[in-house]
């Protein structure tokens, strides 16, 4: 069995996370919206203003989300992002097909991470290979498989 390419894969701001941010804003305001229309008093402003810190949060740190370059050399996982590189595990919480979010978890700290297909179209399956392929274990020397156990 071989194991997984080598591949580096960009990682930045993603489409998709700001879409779905959106998409979660514009659920808000309407709701909120029929909140107003249908309970007219002071209480709606306030739905209003906590709607607005939470988007212009969301938007904020949206924005600013870290960017880097997601390594994999056959053996481990490095997350390069200037001027440091940390080696580190990945998990898979959520894959679409055309998006990944995968949790990264180093010593130091953990890290959400959405990777898109667009980014690197012609890397995209090397870098579904290496995800989901298994760290390579070096059998015991005395271990024997559950077959040949009486």
């Amino acid at each position: 069995m071989h194991g997984a390419p080598s591949v580096s894969y960009p990682v930045g701001r993603s489409r998709f996370v700001g879409r779905m941010l959106l998409l979660g804003w514009l659920l808000g305001a309407v709701v909120t919206g029929l909140w107003s229309l249908y309970l007219p008093s002071w209480r709606p402003a306030i739905g209003w203003a906590l709607l607005a810190a939470a988007g212009a949060f969301a938007g904020w740190r949206w924005w600013h989300e870290a960017s880097g370059v997601l390594a994999w050399d056959g053996e481990a996982w490095q997350w390069a992002c200037p001027p440091n590189t940390h080696s580190g595990t990945l998990e898979v919480t959520l894959d679409l097909q055309h998006c990944l979010l995968l949790r990264w978890q180093s010593d130091s700290r953990s890290r959400w991470l959405c990777l898109e297909r667009v980014t690197r179209p012609e890397r995209w399956d090397d870098l579904r290979r290496a995800v989901y392929s298994r760290a390579r274990i070096e059998a015991l020397p005395a271990a024997r498989p559950p077959a040949a156990k009486p």
